[in-house]
């Protein structure tokens, strides 16, 4: 199959630029309407094929039938994307989709309308040759998953109400990371197994306002510069959970060699590992914390004049074996400010744990990792970020983060910022990577 046709329906996405907003009036619909007719031009025979199911304003539900439906799949992906900041320094135009170095430029490449192009194309090939998978294959693809909407949920009602459980579900989340930790020169290819919880606060603190010419002391904004100093200064507490160290012990052998012993014992040296991670940079350290950011801020509306109501959004992602109850009385206990209030804008506990150690599921997505990239360690891990996925966890027990594309830190960095882009030969190879797990799939009835 041409390499250049599936790399021309990514450029196409990529081009329409599907943002989403929390305020329904501030989306594009036109633009989600023409992603939508291009989806089909572009993927015919799964849009012939398949049975589609319109879920919420422009989430699409296919349905596969294959020879059982005992054991369905879910394969997800989303179609909105962030908004792109004018003022960044893109080196390439942020929706021209423009081939570059080997490497296709644009919002979405990586989150996550190069999932849901390889999903569709691997579909579209399979199709093209008759192929019939040996169990269900739904594919789940949202339209706002990047302001935590509702059309995830949507989608589950609607299996629950066809009486779908899946045997597992594959969404975005994990890839095969080159330079994700310190002299590990292997790449590592992690399965998320769990996810973070999202909860966002906003402080509010409230005054009597004024001329900026006469302040006083301990005014909103001062109030609120002074909340966010102290929870700087008073991360959560750090520890190490179950994946986390099956993901070091896994590196071990791979690792420097002074730290091949503390790798390989992480179960026992879980204490002195976290301190490890911790100190190594932060994305490491975010591996082992509920971590807190304060994103948003607002005051006065003009330079001479004093706010009488100052905010800020805190955006925290919650680790397993944390809640959000618990978060939320960290904050309260840090700021030491009861003239701030805290209102809670969105609330999610981290996703139960999808088993790893042995399960059938999981061997399948390492196993097809392994044949596609044998130069990757293969592991589960807990995402830092959020999916549409969490949304599933009420009718399956394995639910997994995988997107079977090499990326490097620099194209990790660049999701949600600036410069995002996919090499093409790696997006190619992922596509490939979605027919393998499909033609690999193998329908047996479970144990009881």
């Amino acid at each position: 199959m041409s390499q250049d046709r599936v790399v021309a329906k990514l450029q196409a996405l990529v081009r329409i630029a599907t943002v989403s907003d929390r305020d329904p009036a501030q989306v594009d619909r036109a633009a989600f309407d023409d992603l939508l007719a291009e989806l089909e031009r572009q993927f015919p025979l799964l849009h012939d094929r398949l049975e589609l199911t319109r879920v919420a304003t422009h989430g699409l539900l296919f349905h596969w039938s294959g020879r059982a439906q005992e054991r369905p799949v879910v394969l997800m992906g989303h179609l909105d994307v962030v908004p792109v900041d004018d003022t960044a320094p893109w080196r390439h135009p942020a929706f021209g989709g423009d081939i570059v170095d080997g490497e296709l430029w644009g919002r979405g490449t990586l989150d996550d309308k190069g999932c849901v192009v390889g999903i569709c194309e691997a579909v579209e090939r399979l199709l093209e040759q008759d192929f019939t998978p040996a169990q269900d294959v739904w594919l789940s693809f949202g339209c706002d998953e990047e302001v935590s909407g509702g059309a995830a949920r949507m989608a589950v009602e609607e299996l629950e109400r066809r009486g779908v459980r899946p045997w597992f579900v594959l969404d975005e989340g994990g890839a095969v990371a080159h330079g994700a930790f310190p002299g590990v020169k292997p790449p590592v290819a992690v399965i998320g197994v769990t996810e973070k919880g999202v909860t966002s606060l906003l402080l509010t603190a409230q005054g009597r306002g004024g001329h900026a010419s006469t302040p006083a002391r301990n005014g909103p904004t001062a109030r609120i510069a002074r909340a966010i100093n102290r929870l700087e200064k008073a991360p959560f507490p750090s520890s190490l959970p179950a994946p986390t160290r099956e993901l070091m012990t896994r590196l071990a052998p791979h690792a420097p060699v002074a730290l091949r012993p503390l790798m390989g014992n992480a179960e026992r040296l879980a204490p002195l590992l976290t301190r490890a991670l911790v100190a190594a940079g932060p994305e490491s350290a975010a591996m082992t914390r509920t971590t807190l950011a304060a994103t948003t801020l607002s005051g006065s509306p003009a330079l001479n004049v004093i706010a009488s109501r100052a905010t800020a959004g805190l955006n925290l992602r919650i680790l397993v074996g944390d809640s959000v109850d618990g978060v939320i009385a960290h904050v309260r206990k840090t700021i030491r400010d009861k003239t701030i209030d805290i209102e809670v804008v969105e609330a999610n506990e981290p996703s139960p744990l999808s088993p790893y150690d042995g399960d059938e599921a999981f061997d399948l997505l390492a196993a097809t990792i392994a044949a596609d990239f044998p130069d990757a360690v293969v592991s589960p891990y807990v995402m830092m970020a959020a999916t549409d996925s969490r949304f599933f966890t009420g009718i399956c027990e394995r639910v997994y983060r995988f997107a079977p594309f090499r990326m490097s830190k620099a194209q990790r960095e660049a999701i949600h910022s600036y410069d995002e882009r996919i090499g093409v030969d790696d997006f190619v190879a992922g596509v490939d990577w979605y027919q393998h797990l499909i033609e690999g799939l193998d329908h047996r009835t479970e144990p009881a």
